[in-house]
């Protein structure tokens, strides 16, 4: 048997049979794996205490002839446990982990597990509000998935400036001038602070922050539900 190891975060969990569980985890290096985890769910299983939600862990598995292999081993890496001690948290914790599953192929690059494990790093922090983790998290699927909005010109190509103000247009997904638009200097330069990659932490310490998150979010998720399959 050819036995592999990787790093894991688990987005899925599915009862099977009496004892067992098909674990569907995100490796960095070997996209999606879904893997059986035999005798889990009995009260002594050793396996267990390694496949929890909101965790980095070190898998053992064997991979299948078909489409599930087999759980060998797992060892928590980092565990977020501050996560499930805050409902808010745990509840937008479970809904990142949806949405990334939901809208990555088997093989998605390395940088989707690297977004979810900023994720929880971000919502382990009490102090990072949560529509500052949801704006984040939805602006780097967009640019991960090839749709982050042109935030430096109007349509017709005209640089952006800043003494004007905006209105956003999502037929073009670039902005253009209008007298009295919602969308001024500071509005642009965080929205390109957030789809430059900057984490959570790095955003919540920028002047204004709360408000410039509550302008930018409906902009943010509605280009999300525009693009993305969830």
């Amino acid at each position: 048997m050819n036995q592999q190891v990787a790093n894991g975060i688990v987005l899925a969990r599915t009862d099977y049979g009496e004892a067992d569980r098909i674990i569907t985890l995100l490796t960095p290096n070997a996209g999606k794996l879904r893997l059986m985890a035999k005798g889990v769910r009995k009260v002594k299983s050793k396996l267990a205490g390694g496949i929890e939600l909101f965790s980095v862990t070190n898998l053992t598995y064997i991979r299948g002839r078909g489409e599930i292999g087999t759980l060998v081993s797992a060892r928590l890496q980092t565990h977020y446990g501050r996560i499930v001690e805050d409902i808010d948290r745990t509840m937008l914790g479970y809904e990142l982990i949806k949405q990334l599953n939901k809208a990555t192929e088997d093989e998605p690059e390395a940088d989707y597990f690297q977004l979810l494990e900023q994720a929880f790093e971000a919502l382990n922090d009490k102090s990072i509000p949560l529509d500052l983790i949801q704006l984040w998290f939805s602006a780097q699927m967009l640019r991960l998935s090839g749709h982050t909005p042109n935030l430096q010109t109007e349509p017709d190509g005209t640089k952006l400036e800043a003494e004007k103000t905006y209105e956003f247009s999502f037929d073009d997904s670039a902005f253009f001038s209008r007298a009295d638009a919602p969308y001024g200097a500071a509005e642009i330069k965080f929205l390109r602070l957030v789809f430059n990659g900057n984490t959570p932490t790095v955003l919540s310490k920028v002047q204004g922050s709360d408000e410039l998150t509550r302008l930018s979010l409906p902009l943010v998720t509605n280009l999300r539900q525009l693009h993305l399959r969830f």
